[in-house]
């Protein structure tokens, strides 16, 4: 009986709420080795991972869009970044004064 207690217990305790993917992976690439998270790389991973999160039916992490907003940006696809701060600002209201910020910058003509 014990067993199946500890069974259940670490069972349920390792499953996230949400679909990390490559995020943790990218941003530590990002900081560590930099030429191997170019922009279009992490772009390129975490559109894979969006559409891996929305067929298991889980949420992405607090600040995967922002992120991504920012790799689009750094590409200069304002339109996607843009996209991605409402996203995580959506997702995540608490983050609505930074994206807010962010998004001010777009209004006023200033993207970096």
């Amino acid at each position: 009986m014990k067993l199946l207690i500890l069974l259940l217990l670490t069972s349920c305790a390792s499953q996230s709420i949400y679909y990390w993917g490559h995020y943790e992976e990218l941003l530590y690439k990002q900081y560590q080795t930099p030429g191997e998270a170019t922009p279009d790389n992490q772009v390129l991973k975490l559109e894979e991972d969006i559409q891996i999160a929305k067929s298991k039916n889980k949420p992405l992490p607090p600040g995967f869009y922002a992120h991504l907003g920012y790799q689009y940006l750094q590409m200069g696809k304002t339109d996607e970044a843009k996209r991605s701060f409402e996203a995580e600002k959506t997702q995540f209201p608490e983050s609505a004064v930074l994206m807010d910020r962010f998004l001010s910058k777009f209004k006023k003509g200033k993207t970096k």
